[in-house]
């Protein structure tokens, strides 16, 4: 009998050992997590104040006046808040970086995919990573379906284009895919249109979602309706569930959700601005009612929620001067200014209880700010320690665990780098590579035809870029070109090129 049983043992530890990412969640309660993530939602596109003074409180700006989202708000009051968490200033970029835990200068999809073709515009490198995730990349949802939580993707995946593995996010690492494919947006919100397929832009049709076609309700409402049905069902399975709930909300076409029209149209602001902030409604009630679901089944206590954007605001507002839908932080989605970089970031468990045994494990202060900067690149490692794996070694991770950060404290081991690297044209800021060290901002332009061009920002001192020291302080820009210099090569970033030719960067003289 010792023999047969001894033999069970040695089985169960091979079978474990075999694979990289299972380990001691076995036999205890692992924790639900939900990443709920907003396509082009900037800084400022809430009523939940993300910016502070030069003595950490925080400040309120109109546009925190203007937007209606009391769920963002609760979320915020029993969790934390960042104020300087970094994503890339496009959405592919972004999104792969989620998921592998990797920036994009290493992973090498710079851009954001076009479904049809490559687009690496005109300068671009011929070699970056248009065709995105695939089969073989060591993904955040491949490492927890390896360790037995059921992974489920609702709403927009934009992960690689048509005929890629990424196309389907079953492919890397999702037990379920709803409504995600190769495009970056809806061809409608509307369910009378179809999402797409029956009035709108038919080659961004939404897919999957055929039950709703024809009737009166918003794509937003539809995705929460789905994500709420899978969370139910991993209850019943009494699996673990990892959500990722990526929404095509706030996204262009800017079409107005009727169920929040009339908070806007005394504003004075434009239709599109008027259809943007019904977007951003959508989203808030979305966040509210999966939060409230999850307590209804009575797994509060066991789920980890992460909310953020992906990119920098891209709301319909007038540009003046580089300032638009994130003033009083400059530029916007897809510039190299921090209004392209800057996103909202929550963490918070759905019912906050210390005593929790999950909780224990990851301390999350409550109605907290944190001022230490964070990144996309965080995510994967903080949710590999949170569900107490050990992620993969060999594919080289940039990110931190934040769990210090998370319970309002402070990651001394961090070096508060972030590079976001945008070799290509043909967007609101061109051919260009940014490098944030704590107060210190550098932006190198790659002058096709011209000598580079350089900025150089104190963000303590300046947080809105008004004014470039790149003259005034050569000794400070020749540091961080440097720490800019050995970024790219670190992650074998790719250049633009002329004829073949990379352009590498040249030092300041």
């Amino acid at each position: 009998m010792r023999l047969k049983i001894t033999d069970r043992i040695i089985t169960l530890l091979s079978l474990l050992c075999a694979s990289p990412c299972v380990s001691s969640i076995v036999g205890n309660d692992p924790p639900n997590i939900v990443v709920f993530l907003v396509d082009d939602m900037g800084l400022m596109d809430t009523s939940v104040p993300f910016l502070t003074d030069t003595n950490g409180n925080l400040v309120k700006y109109h546009l925190n006046d203007y937007y209606i989202t009391p769920n963002m708000e609760k979320l915020a009051e029993q969790g934390i808040r960042f104020t300087n968490f970094y994503a890339h200033s496009v959405c592919s970029p972004t999104r792969a970086s989620i998921l592998t835990g990797q920036n994009s200068a290493r992973h090498g999809t710079t851009n954001w995919i076009r479904p049809e073709s490559d687009n690496r515009t005109e300068f671009g490198p011929s070699n970056w990573n248009w065709r995105g995730l695939s089969k073989e990349s060591m993904t955040l949802p491949r490492i927890l379906q390896q360790a037995g939580y059921r992974t489920i993707h609702v709403g927009k995946a934009h992960f690689g284009p048509f005929g890629s593995d990424g196309e389907d996010p079953l492919n890397i690492g999702f037990d379920i895919n709803i409504a995600g494919s190769s495009i970056g947006q809806p061809g409608s919100y509307y369910g009378k249109d179809g999402f797409g397929h029956i009035k709108g832009r038919k080659t961004r049709a939404v897919p999957g979602l055929e039950k709703y076609h024809g009737k009166d309700i918003f794509l937003t409402e539809a995705l929460t309706l789905e994500a709420i049905r899978t969370i139910s069902e991993a209850k019943e399975e009494n699996k673990p569930f990892f959500l990722y709930m990526a929404h095509y909300a706030v996204h262009t076409p800017f079409q107005s959700d009727p169920r929040f029209a009339d908070h806007y149209k005394h504003s004075g602001k434009s239709k599109k601005a008027q259809a943007y902030a019904t977007l951003i409604e959508g989203i808030d009630k979305s966040l509210g009612d999966i939060v409230q679901h999850t307590k209804d089944l009575g797994l509060g206590e066991n789920t980890l929620i992460l909310f953020l954007g992906d990119n920098g605001s891209d709301a319909p507002l007038p540009i003046e001067n580089d300032y638009s839908s994130s003033t009083p932080i400059k530029g916007k989605k897809g510039n190299h200014w921090e209004g392209g970089m800057r996103v909202p970031f929550i963490a918070s468990w759905v019912s906050p209880n210390d005593k929790a045994f999950c909780q224990e494990k990851t301390l999350i202060a409550t109605n907290a700010i944190q001022q230490q900067h964070g990144t996309i690149l965080d995510i994967l490692p903080t949710l590999c320690k949170v569900a107490n794996l050990n992620y993969p070694k060999g594919p080289a991770i940039d990110g931190f665990e934040l769990q210090q950060q998370l319970n309002g404290g402070q990651n001394p081991d961090r070096n508060e780098l972030f590079l976001n690297h945008f070799p290509h044209g043909n967007h609101r800021s061109n051919y260009f590579t940014s490098l944030v060290q704590s107060d210190w901002k550098i932006i190198y332009h790659y002058q096709i035809d011209k000598e580079p061009r350089y900025e150089l920002f104190n963000l303590k001192k300046d947080p809105f870029e008004t004014n470039n020291v790149a003259l005034k302080k050569p000794r400070r820009l020749k540091t961080m070109m440097k720490v800019l210099s050995d970024e790219m090569k670190n992650k074998k970033a790719l250049y633009p090129e002329k004829q073949k030719q990379s352009l590498k960067l040249i030092m300041p003289r």
